[in-house]
Parts: C-alpha cells; structure tokens; sequence
C-alpha cells in the first residue's frame, strides 16, 4: 500500500520568498487549465505577505513545496479574504487545499478577530471547503465594496463581465463567513452536502447565462466546452437554429 504523504503547514516568513515566482507561476498556469479568471499578484506582492505574516506555505517531509495561501483585507480591516489558494499539481486531491484552508482561516481570525471572512470561486471543490468552515453562498452586495478590492479584478479574464453586471454578478460564486452570525460549522457544512447540487447547477446555468450574453455565437461552444458545460452547449445550438 503506498504510504500517505504527509505535510507540514505553517505562517510563512521571509525566509520563504524564494518561491514567491514558483507560487505567482503555479497560480496562472492553474487558471488557464480551469479555464477561469484570476486576479493576478506579483512576486513581490507574495513577498510581502511572507514578511508581514500574512500568508500559509505548505511543505513536504522533503522539503518540497507543495501549496500557499495569503490574507487580504479590505474596508479597514472589517472584510478579510483568504487568496490565492494554491496546491503544487503533484499533490492535488490530497486532502491538503483543505488543510492549507483551515491554516489560513485560523490565523485570519487569530489576526483580525471580528472580521468578515469572504471569498469568490468558480469552483465547486473549494465552496465545499468553505462550507465545511461556515461560509455560506452570498450576494456580491454583501462583500466589500472597497473599490481596492474590486480593482484587483482587472486582471481577470472575466472582469469585463463582472463590469457589465455593475459588479452585482460574474462567473464567481460569493461566500461569507460572518463570526457575529454564521450558523456552526457543522450545520453549514451539512447544508451544503444537502444541496451541492442544487449549487453545482445554478453555477453552471449563471456561467451560460453571463456567457451567452458577451460572446459571439461561435466561440460559446469552445468556452463552454472548458467549463464542462456539454450539454448546455447542445442546448443552445438547439436554440440558435430555430
């Protein structure tokens, strides 16, 4: 039986800012796989959030990289946000983007104690890890409006829809965790196992509906295809050729 990997998370520090362009590399090169947007961060961006202690970083018992995550705050410390969660591809399904997930959530509470907690994802994997957290699904009117945060988005590929939506929508899926009045963690992770699929379809039929609105008609199948969204693409060539 192959034997379990094992790592070992903790607060990174200054002394890790080496694989500040392993990490920024790593992270848009798993966007393109996904096919989803990304707000894009600097080396140098990675590297001070090491110094300050406001990031994770996850090794093997060998020493090797295998994941990160960072804080962000906005509104002067009332919203925080855990991103750029990132597992090395070698380790991916491992259980440790989870683990890497409870690390930073914790130290975000330990940092800024009070704090909304939020997040937006395209990705029904990470809203479960989120879930079992006590996140819970939220409109973008719930989320800072600091206008920082929203800038950050200018480098996603899917920025101009968020623009056209008056940011009130987009391809990513809100999740809050507000300490004053989530439900326990048990409950909300509950929930979600209750209605995943219920979650898992309104995000597909919200990322055809935004599609369909902003791309020409013979690129909705390629994008569509990405997204895993076969048959909706037959869907609407049905209703194209009527």
């Amino acid at each position: 039986m192959e034997q379990e990997q094992k790592f070992t998370i903790q607060i990174a520090n200054a002394s890790h800012q080496d694989f500040a362009q392993i990490i920024c590399d790593e992270m848009e090169s798993s966007a393109k796989a996904r096919g989803t947007g990304i707000a894009k961060r600097s080396p140098d961006y990675i590297k001070e959030k090491m110094r300050e202690g406001k990031a994770v970083i996850a090794f093997t018992e060998d020493g090797i990289w295998a994941g990160f995550c960072y804080i962000e705050t906005w509104s002067h410390g009332e919203y925080v946000a855990n991103s750029g969660l990132i597992v090395a591809p070698s380790f991916r399904k491992s259980g440790l983007a989870k683990n890497i997930k409870r690390k930073i959530f914790d130290l975000s509470q330990k940092l800024y104690p009070g704090a909304k907690l939020f997040g937006l994802t395209t990705g029904l994997a990470v809203m479960k890890i989120n879930s079992d957290l006590g996140y819970e699904p939220v409109t973008y009117s719930e989320l800072t409006q600091d206008e920082a945060f929203w800038a950050g988005c200018k480098s996603c590929v899917n920025y101009e829809i968020l623009m056209s939506k008056e940011r009130k929508n987009c391809m990513c899926t809100a999740m809050l965790y507000d300490p004053k009045e989530h439900k326990p963690k048990e409950e909300a992770a509950k929930d979600f196992v209750q209605r995943s699929k219920l979650y898992e379809r309104f995000m597909k039929i919200k990322q055809w509906s935004l599609l369909k609105n902003l791309l020409r008609k013979e690129k909705v199948d390629m994008i569509l295809a990405e997204l895993g969204l076969t048959k909706l693409a037959k869907f609407k060539k049905e209703k194209l050729a009527k």
